[in-house]
């Protein structure tokens, strides 16, 4: 994809849905009793390939414009689940496809066969599941019935098998206990809990250390929106911080999503931002370099080196260390396509010093990455020459509208 027309990005839209949100509403919604219905949702690649998995685990999907049906009945199509290449697929629906007795094989495609899934391993058994993977990657052999109890985690690498058990052990018979060590991404568990809460289960924890989990709970069906996507929607407002003026709808600035502290960085490089209970607006204003930590919200380091590269000074990113296991190598992926475009990007321990300056243009490698093809885009806003994303269709992932949507807001020319 060339984009080679520079307007101002402005303008007024309604925000993404988040997919984090709609898998794991998906997910609840399989063991809740009754029909649930999810409206504002998601239709991104990594929502598809759950929607799936939820008709072989034994659920009707009826799907509309504005809304997803979900009536589980238990019955069982097949004993292998392919979740695509979502890591949080991967790692939430192992612990539930471990609540039936029957063995399951669990697959995933593209960069998802590269990333671990060791963390697993001994917390699944520990609970009585026999489970084996491919020397700590896919595919996973797993057999339950899953079992409550206590159980230990390491939340290093990820914290989305916290995630998937949590959402588990409520099904089984007896309470549970789970400690997690060096828990990352720990909004992505305060999200879990909350949609949780929401379908009427309860949990609670100490210091985000120790999870007790009572057994032999009920999800209840309901009727439940999906909140607008902080991931997805930084871009935009990203876009509008270094080149225009831009208010997205139908996004909760109090949300418990990680990537809601984008609105941190924008105020600290100096942006103009405000909020309402249902709106963000983000008006372009003279920016300076910024100091962010970014360890529980990874997925914000592509539009913050946007960001950083329209600031003058050099702006602070910690948390590379996060960025390893992404759908690319992230750190170094980001340090290579700017290096292209001229800036200078340094990874220093765990930060990433990225100078602002000009951006020549040419050609930008997505690395099949969703979040660099978007980040590509955004680039293009202040570049001096055409910029040529490759493998930009990689934002099916998440955000399928993306290039629509900034065509919108940008004009530019396809």
């Amino acid at each position: 994809m060339v984009i080679e027309n520079y307007k101002k990005y402005t303008g007024t839209l309604k925000s993404p849905s988040s997919k984090s949100f709609m898998q794991r509403a998906i997910a609840i919604s399989l063991m809740a009793d009754g029909t649930s219905y999810l409206s504002n949702p998601c239709f991104c690649n990594d929502v598809s390939a759950v929607l799936e998995i939820a008709k072989i685990l034994g659920a009707e999907v009826r799907l509309t414009e504005n809304e997803v049906i979900i009536i589980p009945n238990n019955k069982l199509k097949s004993y292998e689940l392919n979740v695509g290449e979502s890591g949080l697929g991967i790692r939430m629906l192992t612990p539930l496809a471990a609540l039936h007795p029957q063995s399951f094989t669990l697959l995933g495609e593209g960069s998802l066969k590269k990333r671990p899934m060791q963390m697993l391993e001994k917390p699944l058994k520990d609970l009585g599941v026999t489970i084996q993977t491919n020397n700590g990657y896919l595919p996973i052999t797993v057999k339950g019935p899953l079992k409550g109890g206590n159980v230990e985690v390491d939340g290093s690498i990820s914290s989305q098998i916290l995630s998937g058990l949590l959402m588990a052990l409520p099904k089984t018979e007896k309470s549970s206990k789970i400690e997690v060590l060096d828990l990352q991404s720990k909004p992505y568990v305060d999200v879990t809990m909350q949609i949780m809460r929401d379908f009427g289960v309860k949990v609670s924890h100490e210091n985000h250390t120790i999870f007790h989990i009572p057994g032999a709970q009920n999800y209840s069906s309901k009727k439940y929106k999906i909140e607008g996507d902080w991931s997805g929607s930084s871009f935009h407002l990203v876009g509008a911080a270094i080149s225009g003026d831009v208010t997205l709808t139908d996004i909760d600035s109090t949300s418990l999503q990680a990537d809601v502290k984008i609105l941190d960085a924008l105020r600290m490089a100096g942006a103009e931002v405000t909020t309402d209970s249902n709106s963000v607006r983000v008006v372009k204003n003279k920016l300076n370099a910024f100091n962010f930590d970014a360890r529980h919200c990874p997925d914000l380091f592509p539009p913050l080196s946007n960001l950083a590269v329209a600031c003058d000074g050099i702006s602070v990113i910690r948390g590379v260390d996060r960025l390893v296991y992404k759908e690319s190598n992230r750190a170094k992926t980001i340090q290579e396509e700017w290096g292209k475009m001229g800036v200078k990007v340094e990874l220093l321990g765990d930060e990433m010093h990225i100078t602002g300056g000009k951006i020549n243009g040419g050609m930008w490698n997505s690395h099949n990455d969703h979040r660099i093809a978007m980040m590509g885009a955004v680039a293009s806003l202040n570049a001096q020459n055409p910029i040529t994303i490759t493998q930009s269709s990689s934002v099916n992932k998440s955000y399928p509208n993306f290039f629509s949507d900034f065509k919108y807001l940008s004009s530019f020319i396809m």
